[in-house]
């Protein structure tokens, strides 16, 4: 199992604290930098400043959002930062929920998000490939575009760059059994949002058909600190944040993906108290049990023991969350 460093997004601004953290995680012999992106700083600028001051470390969107960009837009953005780098590049993409894809990127979201996603990565393949003009009779994506609002002048093209690896990783971000079980199918790897190693044994199904090599590389919070019940606050924070508020409380993914890991009660109220504006009480109301298995919380040898965990199931790469350079390094001396 390969280590990575998920540094997120932004809040007020650019942390200071990043581009320490991600040479040291360089240092350290960590495979793998991650950006990330919501309603604020983008994923792409961000990896492309740590490419300007890394050299071996990958670097990944974990995850850039795909209403955000055609495809077309977003393997640009990937096979450009994989000139840049290298050829460092790994291109995680998510497709959101409708919260976010209606009310910030101002779009529909998709009444089949299967279909969506499926027709999104096989453009970005096409244009990696640069094989042919890209072609595409989708319900979602047309190249050419072929809409009754369109002139009829469009013409299949093929990028001008030629791209520096045709394979170029793409993993994807999905939460449902169905969405699991096509990203095996059609992508490189998968960026699981919660993971718990007690319960690897229940994404066996989705995970049938994933091929030789396929990634699965979840993201988990990081702390080393003596206090457990203190240091998964920030976890606490994190979780309610996502089921409370990024989602509408008739359809939020991260709340179902909770929910079907055996905390449906405690999924409700936690979207309940977020909507009602008692925040504080719904990251209170997030179990400890929820949050420490999917986090690596603690002293030294409670992480150890628990990472033993994390290696044993399927995990190829786990992309940790840690603002503590002495949690990175221990997490690198257990991992040998």
């Amino acid at each position: 199992m390969r280590l990575g460093l998920a540094l997120g997004y932004w809040g007020r601004g650019p942390d200071p604290r990043h581009l320490e953290l991600a040479r040291l995680a360089e240092d350290l012999g960590y495979h793998s930098l991650w950006t990330s992106e919501s309603w604020g700083s983008d994923a792409f600028t961000a990896l492309t400043w740590l490419a300007a001051h890394t050299k071996r470390i990958r670097l990944g969107t974990a995850v850039a959002q795909m209403a955000a960009r055609t495809p077309t837009a977003t393997a640009m953005h990937a096979l450009t930062l994989d000139h840049l780098s290298g050829g460092r590049m790994l291109l995680g993409l998510g497709l959101s929920g409708p919260q976010v894809v209606e009310g910030w990127y101002g779009r529909p979201f998709p009444k089949s998000p299967l279909t969506a996603t499926r027709e999104y990565v096989d453009v970005v393949r096409q244009v990696l490939r640069r094989e042919a003009p890209v072609e595409l009779a989708g319900r979602f994506h047309s190249h050419p575009y072929r809409g009754p609002d369109g002139t009829g002048l469009g013409k299949p093209l093929k990028p001008i760059t030629h791209p520096l690896r045709a394979d170029l990783p793409v993993l994807l971000g999905a939460e449902g059994p169905k969405n699991i079980a096509q990203t095996a199918r059609i992508a490189d790897g998968w960026l699981p949002l919660y993971w718990s190693p007690a319960r690897a044994d229940t994404y066996a199904p989705a995970l049938a058909e994933a091929p030789p090599g396929f990634l699965v590389a979840p993201m988990a919070q990081a702390r080393l600190c003596d206090d457990v019940a203190e240091g998964l606050l920030p976890v606490k924070a994190m979780l309610g944040f996502y089921i409370g508020g990024m989602g509408h409380a008739t359809r939020n993914f991260h709340a179902d993906l909770m929910a079907r890991m055996g905390y449906e009660d405690a999924a409700r109220r936690v979207q309940k108290l977020f909507a009602e504006g008692r925040r504080d009480e719904a990251i209170a109301a997030v179990p400890d049990t929820f949050a420490d298995e999917i986090s690596l919380i603690g002293p030294r040898p409670r992480i150890a023991e628990r990472l033993d965990l994390w290696r044993a199931g399927p995990v190829t790469d786990l992309l940790v969350t840690a603002s503590n350079p002495a949690t990175l390094r221990v997490l690198a001396e257990l991992n040998g």
